[in-house]
This record gives C-alpha cells, structure tokens and sequence, in this order.
C-alpha cells in the first residue's frame, strides 16, 4: 500500500459516527468508498475515547450507587469490592465490540478501510501517512471530512505530567485517586467526575461561570447539582484555577474564588473545558474549503464547504459537538453528493448530560424563549407526582415542556431523572414534527411509566394534570 495511489469515487476522513455513516451510506448507494482514519480502530473518539466507554464506566457507578441507596428500601449489600482491572476489561470489551462491529458492517458493504493520517494536497488528493511511517497517495472524486475535535488543553496546564488527565486520559482509569479537581464543571467534567465519586475518589469541581452545566436549564441542573453536591466534596462556582503544580505530594492548585480555601494538593487533575475541532493541519488550505481560526470548517445548510468536491460533518463543521448530530449531516452530505434534496433543517437536537440524574432537552429552552423575546407557556410535571418515579425511589425529577400559546405547539422538552435521555426521543418527535400538546396529552402512555410525565406535562397546558392540581391564579 506504501507509495501506491489509490483511488475512490468517495473518500471519508475519519472514521467516526459521522464518517463511517457517510461511508456506509455512499457504498449502499453503489459508490465505491475508502474510509480513511489514523486510529487503529474505527469509531473515532466517540466510540474509542468518548461517548461509549464512558457510559459503560457510568453504568459501573449507576450501579454502585443503587447497592448503596437500596439500603432505604431493606435491602443490605456489602461495600463493593472494586476490581480495577476488570472494570477497565469491561469498558474495553465494550469497545472491541463495537469497533469489531463497524469492521464487519465495512467489509459486508466493501468499504475499504486505511489505517493512515491523511491531509491534502489538493482538492482531489489526499497524502496518506502510514503509521510505519511510508507515505501514498489517494484521489477521489468527492471527499467528505469527517475528522472530529480533540479536548482543550491551555498551555497553563500542559505540564507533561500524567496526573493531569484530559477526558482521553481519564478514560484510562489507571487508578482510583485519592482526590480529584476536576477544572470545569460542564457535561464532561461531571460525568467523568461521577465515575470516579462512585470508585472511591473524592472529588472536587471548579466552575469559573456562575454555575455547573452553563446554557443548560436552571430547573433541569438544579436537581442533579443537589445530588452532586452529596457525592461530591465540593462545587466551587465563580471560581478560577490561577495554577496548577506538580509536586511529589500531588498536583498543587492556587485557586481564586469566593470562600475557597487556596492553595489545595490533588493526587489527579481533570482538565475538561470543552474541545477544540480539528479543521486546522491538514491541508485544506490547499483547497477552496474555508476553516476559520478557531478551526471549522465552514459548510451550508446541505454540508458542502466552498470546494464543490469537498464536503465536511460533525464537530469540525460547527457546534453542537454531539455524534448523533454527525450522523444525521453524513446523511445529508451523501445524499446531496448523490443529487438527492437532502439539507440539514433538523429543529430538534437532542443533548443529554449522562449523570445521574440524567438530564436531556431538545428544541427550545425557558431561558432561549426569555432571551429572544418569545411568549410561550411552560408547563411542568414533578416527578414526586410519577407512582413509577415513587416506586423506584427517584421522585426528584422533572419533565418540562415550552409550549406555542397560540398554537399549543411544543416548541421544547426538558426532562431531567433517571433515563431522561431514553426519554428525550418522544420530544424530538414532537418538536420536529410541530405536535401539539393535546397530541401528546391524548397519546395514551403505559402506566405506570415515567413516561407518563410527558403526557401530564401535556395535560397541564389546556387542563390540570390529572397527578397534580394548580389552583388557578385570578
């Protein structure tokens, strides 16, 4: 393969859940396709270093913590005995899978899959790097960039030194420490952060902003900072991290904020301030493909970049950084590459914080509504009203809904409690389809689900929620 050149109609550059889709998608089409990825595995960093490991290491504290809590309802198990290495076999295990998964799926839809760095060198070539170091060549007719985002790293904390631990670090779990700072308090941070609660670790939080989980709802993150704020030593918001030292007694951190005591030794440091895409470095100056200086690529509305054989998806085509989105903009792009009208007018993106309680939104927020100008109706259910939440043991959630007054169309859901992100679907349905509320409220729900929250939610628009009656005000 070293010094040949190969030649696709398609050519994919990363293998994540935005480029394999894409490859799939063009070889279901009769295209022939090469996905091109400088990881051993496909998957990208989604399914190698992201979004799947660490919900399988959530999973591990979910259940942790539900041994401990069912000592309310007469069952008593033993603390846990943690198996590191097996823990890690599990996550591990979990990732073979599915990356042995996408191998099959390439070689059933002859998909050529290259282990190789690719950069251009024009608008229909790409230099391939092997990692033996050859180099080759690859022409295409069209090539769709696909190669994600990496996480933030300020030079200030760029130490060279292992006990600092970027999300792809942490993942490792190479140990339970003692104490952990995690420096950001957004969804990667407390997710990551709770893992290592749940091991054993005692953590701390430092948010510079006014509060964890900034642009989320306040009545979605308010009922999981609460719990948070159980497992965790401490939350510190308004808070900056002036340094961070390394010494031989740990990682020494000056911090600046209101009643925080300063300077504090950790045995680990986890850096998680958001990520940085990586448009930038790989040749498409070469190209007519635009990348702006934060390191996009810009596209329109049907994924296509300023060169018309180029096309670009998921992190490094713009935010929200969320694979699902990926996904959805591979299918746009091939099928715009095929002549099909494909654009991506999606209304309803989904998020979900993986904590517990989950949170998960879609569509239009109380705090956009009041920031834009637009009058809606908010409705809410609490969850101390679901006889399924009560039986569980789980009543502090909440589920939301941002209703049109005119209309009673759903502009938004908001849900946040165990599974909310298994419940958000229902909402991007809604939302994407412009459902009403008395849709949702005359959809017939199991009972007893925590499902049936959406359908009370619902109820509460035109009517009283059948489990919770508001005295009308005057």
């Amino acid at each position: 393969m070293a010094g040949e050149t190969l030649h696709a109609d398609v050519v994919v550059l990363g293998a994540g859940p935005g480029g394999y889709p894409a490859a799939f998608e063009a070889a279901d089409h009769g295209k022939t396709v090469i996905l091109v990825d400088q990881d051993a595995q496909p998957g990208g960093v989604c399914l190698n270093r992201g979004c799947i490991p660490s919900k399988a290491l959530l999973h591990v504290s979910k259940l942790i913590h539900e041994a401990k809590e069912a000592s309310a309802w007469g069952l008593t198990f033993s603390k846990p005995a943690i198996d590191l290495n097996k823990v890690r076999d599990f996550k591990n295990s979990v990732i073979g899978k599915m990356t042995g998964g996408i191998r099959q799926l390439s070689d059933a839809r002859k998909v050529k899959l290259v282990q190789a760095r690719g950069t251009f060198e024009n608008s229909s070539t790409l230099k391939l790097s092997y990692p033996d170091g050859t180099t080759g060549k690859l022409t295409f007719d069209h090539c769709v960039v696909a190669v994600g985002s990496r996480p933030a790293l300020p030079k200030m904390f760029d130490l060279g030194d292992d006990r600092v631990m970027d999300s792809t670090g942490a993942l490792e779990l190479k140990d339970i420490p003692e104490t952990l700072l995690v420096i950001g308090g957004g969804i990667i941070g407390l997710e990551l952060g709770s893992v290592y609660a749940a091991l054993g670790s005692k953590v701390t939080v430092v948010e510079m902003l006014p509060d964890i989980l900034p642009g989320t709802d306040r009545d979605l993150a308010t009922p999981l900072k609460k719990r948070l704020l159980s497992e965790f030593v401490a939350i510190h918001t308004n808070t900056k991290v002036k340094s961070i030292t390394p010494t031989a007694q740990g990682i020494v951190a000056e911090l600046e904020g209101e009643g925080v005591t300063t300077p504090q030794t950790f045995s680990r440091v986890l850096i998680s301030i958001g990520r940085v895409p990586n448009g930038a470095g790989i040749g498409l100056e070469k190209t007519k493909a635009k990348v702006t200086d934060r390191g996009f690529v810009e596209v329109d509305k049907n994924m296509r970049t300023a060169d018309p054989k180029i096309f670009a998806i998921g992190d490094v085509a713009g935010n929200p950084m969320l694979a699902h989105k990926a996904t959805r903009e591979a299918k746009v792009a091939i099928g715009t590459l095929l002549g099909e009208p494909a654009e991506f007018d999606n209304v309803a993106i989904p998020s979900v914080v993986y904590t517990d309680p989950e949170i998960a939104w879609c569509g239009l927020t109380e705090t956009q509504a009041k920031e834009k100008g637009i009058e809606v109706i908010v409705t809410k259910f609490p969850w101390a009203a679901s006889g399924r939440a009560q039986a569980i043991g789980r009543p502090e959630g909440l589920t939301k809904l941002i209703v049109e007054p005119k209309t009673e169309r759903i502009l938004g859901v908001g849900i946040v409690g165990v599974g909310a992100g298994e419940m958000i679907s229902e909402g991007v349905l809604a939302v994407e389809s412009a459902a009403v509320a008395r849709d949702l409220a005359e959809s017939i729900h199991p009972h007893p689900t925590i499902s049936e929250t959406i359908m009370e939610s619902a109820e509460a628009v035109f009517a009283q929620a059948t489990h919770r009656y508001l005295p009308k005000k005057k």
